[in-house]
């Protein structure tokens, strides 16, 4: 006797299972994923790279800050003092009165640089800006300019503008200021 199967059985013995993309719909879908990729990432690269610059100057701005209020707090001359040191960028705040060397020094982020606008006075390689037992600026208004180690335009900037310890955030400029030339303004 011979068995006899329904006809949508007798069809699936016979079915081979051939889901699943091939070979050259696999490679279009790897190109355009590539395309997509080298498109994106310099953009992606280039905001990771200015978040990096505003961090770095909020920080910067909050230890001019910590440096004049301790001034104002302590009734004496006080100090942020900036340099570099291996290739990173460190601050310290601390009393004139204290080494700059002696003072403990804090890391900003490893692609992060002082740019040539920066116009703190400068001794030994430190960088310093000072404040008065009032507060005020001790010296001419300055600048500390950052910008990256990887390159491009970006540039993020404080200012100390007036010599009552006026600060400001500032960034880069498609055109130099008429006064000095420079770009972060």
């Amino acid at each position: 006797m011979r068995l006899r199967y329904p006809s949508n059985i007798k069809s699936n013995l016979n079915y081979r299972d051939e889901s699943g993309f091939t070979l050259p719909e696999l490679l279009v879908t790897f190109a355009i994923i590539g395309i997509l990729g080298a498109i994106a990432a310099p953009s992606w690269l280039a905001f990771v790279d200015v978040q990096r610059l505003n961090t770095a100057q909020s920080e910067v701005y909050s230890v001019m800050r910590q440096a004049q209020g301790e001034a104002k707090k302590e009734k004496l001359t006080w100090q942020a003092s900036f340099r570099e040191h291996n290739g990173v960028v460190e601050w310290a705040v601390h009393p004139a009165t204290v080494s700059a060397s002696s003072a403990n020094w804090n890391n900003l982020n490893s692609s992060i640089r002082l740019d040539s606008e920066t116009t703190l006075q400068q001794s030994n390689g430190i960088r310093r800006i000072q404040f008065d037992y009032r507060g005020n600026l001790v010296g001419l208004p300055r600048r500390i300019t950052l910008s990256s180690t990887y390159g491009g335009r970006a540039k993020r900037c404080v200012y100390i503008s007036t010599i009552l310890g006026a600060m400001r955030m500032a960034k880069e400029r498609a055109q130099a200021n008429n006064q000095d030339g420079k770009y972060c303004y």
